[in-house]
Order: C-alpha cells, then structure tokens, then sequence
C-alpha cells in the first residue's frame, strides 16, 4: 500500500488564497499610481484582502501539515456564481446609471439573494450603506463617485 497524498499546495483554500495575494498585488500597482486621496480606499482594502488571504494561507497549510483532509470549494456553486454576476452586474451598472443608483439597488438585492427578506432590515441596512458612504467620502472627503454614462449626455 502506498500512501499518496496530493500536494499541499493544490489544496482548494490555498489555491484561492494564493490567487487572491497575486491578484491584488497586481491591482496595487495601479491603485498607487491614482491621487493619493483616491487611492486610500482601494490601497487599503487591496493590502488588507491581502493579509486575510495570508491568513487563509497560513491556517490552510497548517490543517493540510496535520493530515486533515480539504474541503470542497463551493457547497453551493450556484449562489456563488450568483454572487459573481450581481458583481458583474453591479460594476456595469455603476458605469451606466452611476454609483448611487446602483449602490440603493445592489444592497438590498444581494441581502436578499443571500436569505435576508425582512423588509425594514433591508431598507435601515440601504440607508445606512449609502448613507455612511454618502456622509464619508462624498461630504466630508469632496470625492466624486461616477455619476453613469446615462447621466452625463
């Protein structure tokens, strides 16, 4: 009897963690290359999916040096492909219609899509989401978000 064990590092949650640190590593060289106020936000959240997937990678490979055996990927492929299209969705609607608009429309729907149904729930998290973007970057920042290529004729 042989004892084969797959690589380490073709583990599903290594995979994705080591794809997450090249991935954003390589948008961080256009993020700091934007005005320094502008590239706050995405530096920020770039260097910090960057330590969350170092994190991932490290508990990972802990689990896989203990023998414990991988988990699946997806349990449920289509929620995740649909969460992949209301960010594909989502991104193309901000170039048409504009941040805002998008934005009111996006939180709730994703809530929703996820099992989140109360109607109040959905309208406080909306305002508070925009609101507190609204209140931050635009208000107190100056910064301009895309208004949508239907608005600027």
């Amino acid at each position: 009897m042989s004892d084969h064990r797959p690589s380490r590092l073709i583990r599903p949650e290594t995979l994705t963690a080591i794809g997450l640190i090249v991935i954003c590593a390589g948008l961080l060289i256009p993020a700091f290359d934007l005005r320094p106020m502008s590239a706050l936000l995405p530096a920020a959240m770039l260097i910090g999916l960057i330590v969350l997937a170092a994190i991932l990678l490290l508990t990972d490979q802990r689990k896989a040096a203990a023998g414990e055996e991988p988990k699946p990927m997806m349990k449920t492929p289509g929620r995740v492909g649909g969460a992949f299209l209301l960010i594909v969705g989502y991104a193309l609607a901000t170039d048409l219609v504009g941040f805002y608009v998008s934005t009111v429309i996006s939180v709730p729907l994703v809530a929703w899509v996820f099992g989140f149904r109360h109607p109040l729930g959905l309208l406080a998290a909306t305002v508070i989401v925009v609101g507190s973007i609204w209140l931050i970057f635009d208000f107190a920042m100056s910064q301009q978000f895309p208004t949508g290529r239907l608005w600027d004729r």
